[in-house]
């Protein structure tokens, strides 16, 4: 590949520092080990500016500049399916262990026999998430069959953010496989089931730690405005950011909870960015767009640098919308739904 990265640079070797002082223990594996993460340097001291981790510092940076500090919080989508299926075979929803014996097959979204049948596996996923600092909250089950959502708790510091994303997805798939069982993060893994999101939460503190999104009433502050206005400029040539891979785009599909073009409303789960219902004090953005295939560092990444973009320039986005966002769709803000015009958007962006 032409990036600059490799036979550019004479394929050097790189610095890799620990990024926490202290390992996690990896409870599901067969044998006792610790894991630690690492984030990258140049030789010469500077970040590795290759490594997404750096470029999610690099944004946070800009905002400390500014005198504010992101708040940010996760949604993670997976499916659980049958690891005793074949290879030959499609994926197969998994069997409800815990008394039930029965194979997912149907969608029933909020089941609480789904979350029942499976309690031993998510008991661990709770106790792990626990023990290596990962603030894990609610947990549900989606649309799919097979498919939950897990919730990561609120921290004013986007880089454990997305430290704890990246922890929680891997000891997800490890204790899946402990428990007979296999975990998926892929956006779209079944062609007619609903696809695997990673919506992001945040808001913004000034120095006294204040939520400057937050003017007393519903609508919020200007500087909301100015931050949704932003993320909307920007989220046709972030697509590449938001959905990676070539799957990554077979759920964008209407009526699917995914957008298909850069929208906004207030407590409106069919739009791109929604203002959620809540005590002023906790007055947030939830941008909806990734796939959880995706980067943590990078999404984060991105979707600061996009608020900021409009904090910076005053952007005011159009109207909210109201009702179905699939139809009321404007042309101008229709988002790239194929890999190939995603990736050309990309590389024709400033």
């Amino acid at each position: 590949l032409d990036n600059g990265l490799v036979f550019e640079t004479g394929d050097s070797d790189g610095i890799c520092m620990p990024v926490h002082d202290t390992p996690v223990p990896v409870s599901w594996a067969e044998s006792p080990r610790d894991q630690i993460l690492a984030t990258m340097f140049n030789p010469d001291g500077t970040p590795f500016g290759a490594d997404p981790r750096q470029v999610l510092a690099g944004v946070v940076d800009k905002f400390k500049a500014l005198g504010l500090t992101p708040v940010v919080a996760t949604e993670l989508e997976f499916y659980l399916m049958d690891a005793k299926s074949e290879e030959t075979q499609r994926p197969q929803p998994p069997v409800l262990t815990e008394g039930h014996g029965r194979r997912l097959i149907e969608t029933d979204c909020y089941s609480i026999d789904e979350m029942d049948g499976l309690s031993a596996f998510f008991n661990e996923v709770r106790n792990v998430c626990k023990e290596q600092g990962v603030p894990a909250d609610t947990i549900i089950s989606e649309l799919g069959p097979g498919q939950f959502e897990i919730n990561l708790e609120h921290v004013n510091n986007p880089m454990l953010a997305g430290d704890q994303a990246i922890m929680f997805k891997r000891l997800v798939k490890g204790l899946a496989r402990k428990h007979g069982h296999l975990a998926t993060f892929m956006a779209k893994p079944y062609a007619k089931k609903s696809g695997n999101g990673f919506h992001v939460h945040f808001s913004l503190l000034n120095e006294a730690g204040d939520n400057v999104f937050d003017n007393g009433g519903e609508e919020g502050t200007d500087v909301l405005k100015h931050a949704v206005a932003g993320l909307m400029h920007t989220m046709a040539d972030s697509m590449l950011a938001f959905a990676p891979h070539m799957n990554s785009y077979r759920r964008f599909m209407v009526g699917a909870h995914a957008p298909t073009c850069a929208s906004w409303g207030y407590e409106n789960r069919t739009v791109a960015i929604r203002i959620p219902d809540s005590p002023n004090v906790a007055r947030r953005i939830e941008h909806r767009v990734s796939g959880a295939d995706a980067n943590p560092y990078l999404v984060l990444a991105t979707i600061l640098a996009g608020a900021l973009y409009g904090i910076e320039n005053k952007l005011m986005p159009p109207s909210p919308i109201k009702g179905d966002a699939y139809t009321e769709v404007n042309p101008a803000l229709v988002l790239p739904n194929k890999w190939d015009d995603a990736t050309e958007s990309f590389f024709k962006s400033d």
